[in-house]
């Protein structure tokens, strides 16, 4: 008995069609016209002997079991990227592409120092880097889109393995003149009422409010910024005061601002920036020798 199995395209073009809502864009991102994308659905679907989309003017909408079919087509395309990666693997280390997501809180001050070594010491990478907030990241990471990802933990990844790279504490940032003469700050002292945070989808605002333990934080923040630098400008004018990893302090963050900083006095006051990849990956020793060489740049003097 011969079985007619979906082809690799067909699937690639559920994925895409629920990623994104919308047959055209849907087509954009796997570079083909919106009729062919949706005459490869329909041939799923006549395979299939289901309808995984239901159609109207305004919306794409997956159907139950189309909802599962996709996120079981997600896994296999992840698989078979593997595939390729298992025979390209067996080359030189970390040479070709790699697509590296990397969260906000992190890229501006990593990446200076990574790139230029990375260009040297490994000549035939190419690397592609994606700036996302964690969640996204790890979005993209299981549905093959990344290989790793550069992220603060804790955070809830899915399957993956992890190599720690290294500790890094929060700061709480004051306007000039504000911050109290201690040498740490304990979160009771925090005044939540002044308090800047990040917008919803930052990992760095949840290991914050987590360091705090003090739940009507989140209800009282003043204001949201879309990034580490809106706020520091923002305490810099004297708006009020946030949250810093010390990462960003050593990288010159704070430079030509008045801003003082003091150390938050928490036993969860330290993420651990990591990279992750999914497991069982082909390129798992690339992803290590990375992790290590990033461990190399990171160290203290």
């Amino acid at each position: 008995m011969i079985v007619h199995l979906p082809t690799i395209k067909q699937l690639q073009y559920l994925v895409a069609l629920r990623q994104h809502g919308h047959f055209g864009r849907a087509a954009e991102h796997c570079f083909v016209t919106q009729s062919t994308l949706s005459a490869g659905i329909r041939e799923l679907e006549s395979l299939l002997g289901t309808t995984l989309v239901e159609r109207t003017r305004r919306v794409v909408r997956f159907t139950t079991l189309g909802n599962k079919i996709a996120d079981k087509a997600q896994n296999v395309l992840a698989e078979a990227a593997d595939l390729a990666e298992l025979a390209r693997a067996k080359g030189k280390p970390l040479s070709g592409d790699l697509r590296m997501g990397v969260i906000p809180t992190i890229a501006p001050f990593i990446l200076p120092r990574l790139l230029p070594h990375l260009r040297q010491q490994w000549p035939d990478l190419q690397l592609y880097l994606r700036e996302e907030t964690s969640q996204a990241a790890c979005e993209a990471l299981h549905r093959g889109q990344l290989d790793c990802v550069l992220l603060a933990m804790p955070f809830a990844c899915g399957d993956v393995e992890q190599a720690d790279i290294f500790a890094d504490r929060l700061y709480v940032a004051y306007p000039k003149g504000e911050a109290p003469n201690v040498k740490a700050i304990h979160p009771d002292e925090i005044e939540e009422g002044r308090l800047l945070m990040l917008e919803d989808g930052h990992c760095l605002k949840d290991h914050a409010l987590s360091a705090c333990n003090r739940p009507e934080i989140r209800a009282s923040a003043a204001m949201m910024g879309t990034s580490l630098h809106t706020l520091i400008q923002m305490v810099d004018n004297g708006l009020g005061l946030t949250f810093v990893p010390e990462m960003a302090l050593k990288a010159g963050i704070l430079n030509h601002t008045g801003i003082e900083s003091l150390p938050l006095d928490s036993t969860n006051a330290v993420r651990t920036i990591a990279l992750a990849w999914r497991r069982n990956n082909p390129r798992a020793t690339e992803f290590e020798l990375l992790a290590e060489t990033l461990k190399e740049l990171t160290a203290p003097a």
